[in-house]
C-alpha cells in the first residue's frame, strides 16, 4: 500500500490564469467518444490552444507537473476525462484557490493531488513560474504546503482526500493487488466463481 501513497509532487509549473475554466475546455467532448483514456493528452485545451499564446503551447512549460489556477477550476459536466487528460499530458499536482467539487473528487480517484491556496499566494507562484519558468514548485501533501523559492504557502484539501491521497487508499485497484493472496481466495469460496454450489 505504501507504493500509492501520494506525499510530494517536486516539477517546474505551468500557470494556467482565469477563472470559472470548465471541463469543456480541458477536454472538449467531442475526444469523449474513445472507449479508453489513451491519446486525451493529445486534444488537453484543444480549443483554447488555438490561441498560440495559451500556456500548454509554450515551449517554456512543456515538460510541466505542477499546474497552477485560478478560481472554480474544472466546473461544468462530470467528466473524469478532465483530470485523466492532465495526467497524461504529465500533470502530477494542480495548485490553486477553488476546485469544483465533482473535479476534485475525480482527481482523487486518480491519484492527482489539488491543494487549495489563497488567491495571493496562487498569484505569487504564477508570477514567478512567469517570470522564470524553470522555477520548481514543490508540493508538500502530507504537510498541506507549497513552496518555491523562498515562499512557503499554506495549503487546505478535505480530511477524507488528504488521508486517501498520502495513505494511498484513493488507489482501490493496488490496495487488491497488495493482498492479492487474500482476494484469491474469497474468489476460491464463491459459488459462482468456482462453480461448486
Amino acid at each position: 500500500m505504501s507504493a500509492s501513497r501520494i506525499d510530494h509532487v517536486s516539477g517546474r509549473g505551468i500557470p494556467l490564469r482565469g477563472h470559472d475554466i470548465d471541463t469543456d475546455r480541458i477536454i472538449p467532448a467531442r475526444y469523449l467518444k474513445a472507449i479508453s483514456f489513451e491519446g486525451l493528452e493529445n486534444h488537453v485545451f484543444a480549443d483554447d490552444r488555438s490561441d498560440p499564446a495559451h500556456p500548454f503551447n509554450q515551449p517554456q512549460f512543456q515538460g510541466a507537473s505542477v499546474l497552477l489556477v485560478n478560481r472554480n477550476f474544472g466546473c461544468g459536466s462530470s467528466r473524469e476525462h478532465a483530470p485523466q487528460a492532465l495526467q497524461r499530458w504529465g500533470i502530477n499536482a494542480v495548485v490553486g484557490e477553488v476546485f469544483s467539487e465533482i473535479f476534485f473528487g475525480n482527481s482523487v480517484q486518480l491519484g492527482l493531488p489539488c491543494l487549495t491556496v489563497s488567491h495571493d499566494d496562487v498569484e505569487r507562484l504564477m508570477a514567478a513560474v512567469e517570470a522564470d519558468p524553470a522555477t520548481v514548485i514543490d508540493v508538500d501533501v502530507v504537510g498541506l504546503r507549497v513552496r518555491s523559492g523562498g515562499m512557503t504557502a499554506a495549503a487546505t484539501m478535505p480530511p477524507a482526500a488528504h488521508e486517501a491521497l498520502t495513505t494511498g487508499l484513493w488507489d482501490g485497484t493496488g490496495l487488491l493487488l497488495a493482498d492479492f493472496d487474500q482476494v484469491r481466495a474469497l474468489a476460491e469460496s464463491l459459488p459462482y466463481v468456482t462453480g461448486r454450489w
